[in-house]
């Protein structure tokens, strides 16, 4: 019987050490398949997760409420803020004041205008899915879900009544309502050979991701960690 219980603790030693060491191989891996979408500012990955401290300052400070912290589903991300950009994007907010409230630099404190920022390319997915290449208007039901986002103070109040304003009309949300200070720069609305106006990603398009979260029929999606001339050139 002693011999038995040896040769089984040997091999539940041997099963879990080979887990735990797989784990460590696995894991960044498995995470490497899915790049997060990172507040403005954002070291390189690697980098940003060595020096982010997951304090969640960045978080707490947003006004669009825009920063959510991984949970421990995410391994080695758990702690660290990230954007799911169709809940709600980063709207390039004067002052940039999660970049202000980061203690550790995981958010680099030289970011002081929309240009600086890099957190990836807005990329339309579906384009034949989109209701202007459709030539459909804008409904009620199409906003439903995007009307029902955060809207716990003034800025978040304003931006779901520009968005609702767009019931019934021809639809360019994307690019009226992308924050870039000279959004034509980022995104632009273009007549197609069909006769269809669509949208265009343009090379200043830095990736926060509001055309992703207002577009009402999902068709734009954000490339974290890309910049224009990765994905378009």
């Amino acid at each position: 019987m002693k011999n038995i219980s040896r040769r089984k603790f040997t091999a539940y030693t041997c099963f879990f050490a080979a887990l735990f060491v797989g784990g460590i191989f696995a894991a960044p891996r498995l995470y490497a398949k899915k790049t997060p979408l990172r507040p403005p500012g954002a070291l390189e990955e690697r980098e940003f997760l060595a020096t982010c401290i997951k304090c969640g300052q960045c978080v707490q400070v947003c006004p669009y409420h825009s920063l959510s912290m991984f949970d421990i589903t995410q391994l080695n991300s758990i702690g660290t803020p990230y954007i799911d950009a169709r809940k709600r994007g980063c709207y390039l907010c004067d002052l940039f004041p999660c970049v202000l409230a980061c203690p550790t630099g995981s958010l680099r404190h030289d970011i002081t205008s929309a240009a600086d920022v890099s957190m990836g390319v807005a990329f339309v997915k579906d384009m034949q899915s989109c209701l202007t290449y459709k030539k459909q208007r804008v409904a009620s039901e199409d906003l439903a879900q995007i009307l029902k986002h955060s809207n716990k103070n003034d800025r978040e109040a304003q931006t779901l009544e520009r968005v609702g304003g767009y019931i019934g009309e021809e639809c360019s949300i994307c690019a009226n309502m992308c924050p870039y200070p000279q959004r034509e720069q980022a995104i632009v609305m273009f007549e197609s050979s069909e006769g269809a106006v669509l949208p265009k990603i343009e090379s200043k398009c830095v990736g926060c991701g509001v055309c992703a979260e207002l577009c009402p029929s999902g068709v734009i999606s954000v490339i974290p960690r890309k910049n224009y001339e990765e994905i378009y050139r």
